[in-house]
């Protein structure tokens, strides 16, 4: 397996793959730890996320180098991740208990209540984009309801994988309870089928969540899939438009583009098209590609030379059905894999840029004659993970957001994850939900219990 500086396309590291064998006895190892952990109480859980969480702080800089090097991650935003990664940590040690309190329930029995119970072992299979966050964000409710947790990240952030289970032992919980597996995606179904992993979540493509819901259902276990994401940016006439185009490239230039939630179908009212157009502009020209190590830098690589390529090719395939070029399409002339900022306008509906996920940095604007024919095309998408619209008609707006088909609607505010909320999918965007109390539920057995006397 091996590490590759997207900044200059050098290799970091490699690391040596794990057996079919060795994670089988990984895999047994965790499953022993977590006959113990489920007997722990919810305070002595909660000490040790707390532990992790101080860790993760302690070592941010450590932590945030470490995504840079690896995935091209901006420093600054490598760090603010980390303390993302710390806040999800408390959250869970502060609210778990209270989340899975038993839930009394009157009947004809002399006691009955809804118990919330640790399932076992569950496999996380996680994305290169967000290497930090997307594994904490699943492993602070599962360790915290008494599971245990099984990682397989993506190929190309060995070292972000391998931190990350030091984090836990240092923290102080128990040897093998969170553990890595080495092993490339054709290996995924012996872990999947192993007995004693209970469950399975994947953050990832929406042809990676088609085969791990296919093993899963094969073996009978349990899912929740966060997939892909197309979202639609929807700006009306009233909104605020210099708060609205600031907001705008910054929500599709996060991560060089490289988001699920990322904007990525804006979606203009015509009488405002022309203005929003000019302001989004600006602020897209004022992004300078750099190393993404140095904090001045506001624009990095992506991830892969192959992301590079397969960005490029929905933004040429667009222009020859006559998307309008306004900046950008090309890849930046220096080492590592940078593609620059780009625009498009005359945007549609048939165009990759609006009817595929674009991952990427790539903002393309499609312009409407009114606000419900905006709704429209926003729920055109075979995708439902996100979206927002800006309006300065607060209960328009929110009327708006309700007809939007997706996990999430932000009013005047770009789309984001936040441990308070619930966070996930419809249609092919997946199913399920991490965060906030409900996705703490996910994986635990709710029992039924019923007493007489």
């Amino acid at each position: 397996m091996k590490s590759i500086n997207p900044a200059n396309g050098k290799l970091i590291g490699e690391y040596a793959e794990h057996t079919v064998n060795e994670c089988d006895e990984i895999v047994g190892k965790v499953h022993i730890a977590w006959k113990s952990w489920k007997k722990t109480t919810f305070a002595q859980r909660s000490v040790l996320m707390l532990s992790a969480a101080k860790i993760l702080r302690t070592n941010k800089e450590m932590f945030a180098r470490l995504m840079t090097d690896e995935m091209g991650k901006l420093i600054t935003e490598a760090m603010a991740e980390v303390e993302k990664s710390a806040w999800v940590c408390e959250y869970y040690a502060e609210n778990a208990a209270g989340f899975l309190q038993d839930e009394i329930i009157k009947t004809d029995a002399s006691q009955s209540f809804v118990s919330f119970e640790p399932i076992g072992p569950v496999l996380a299979v996680m994305p290169w984009n967000f290497p930090f966050w997307q594994v904490f964000r699943f492993a602070a409710p599962a360790l915290m309801a008494g599971n245990a947790c099984v990682l397989k990240h993506a190929s190309n952030v060995p070292a972000c994988a391998l931190a990350i289970e030091q984090i836990f032992k240092e923290a102080g919980f128990p040897e093998n309870l969170f553990r890595t597996l080495m092993i490339p995606g054709r290996l995924v179904e012996n872990v999947i089928k192993n007995d004693k992993i209970m469950a399975v979540t994947l953050t990832g493509s929406e042809l990676a969540g088609r085969k791990v819901a296919e093993l899963a259902g094969k073996y009978l276990k349990k899912t929740v899939l966060e997939l892909g994401g197309s979202d639609p940016f929807i700006v009306l006439k009233d909104a605020d438009l210099e708060k609205c185009a600031a907001t705008a490239v910054f929500a599709r230039m996060l991560n060089c583009g490289q988001s699920c939630i990322a904007a990525k179908r804006f979606i203009v009212e015509n009488e405002v098209v022309e203005e929003f157009t000019a302001l989004v502009k600006k602020h897209i020209e004022q992004l300078k590609p750099g190393d993404p190590s140095n904090t001045l830098t506001k624009f990095g690589p992506m991830a892969r030379l192959d992301l590079v390529e397969e960005i490029d090719l929905q933004v040429q395939k667009s222009i020859k059905m006559g998307a309008k070029l306004v900046l950008g399409s090309k890849r930046v002339n220096r080492e590592g894999f940078y593609y620059e900022p780009s625009l498009l306008t005359e945007i549609t509906p048939d165009m990759p840029v609006f009817n595929e996920e674009t991952f990427g940095p790539v903002l393309a604007i499609m312009a409407v004659g009114n606000a419900e024919e905006a709704i429209n095309l926003a729920n055109s998408s075979i995708y439902g993970l996100g979206g927002c619209i800006w309006t300065k008609d607060i209960e328009k707006g929110t009327n708006y957001a309700r007809q939007i088909e997706s996990g999430a609607v932000f009013v005047n505010g770009m789309t984001k994850s936040d441990p308070r909320l619930p966070f996930g999918g419809i249609k092919k965007s997946g199913y399920g939900r991490e965060l906030s109390h409900y996705g703490i539920k996910e994986f635990v057995n709710i029992k039924t219990v019923w007493v007489a006397e």
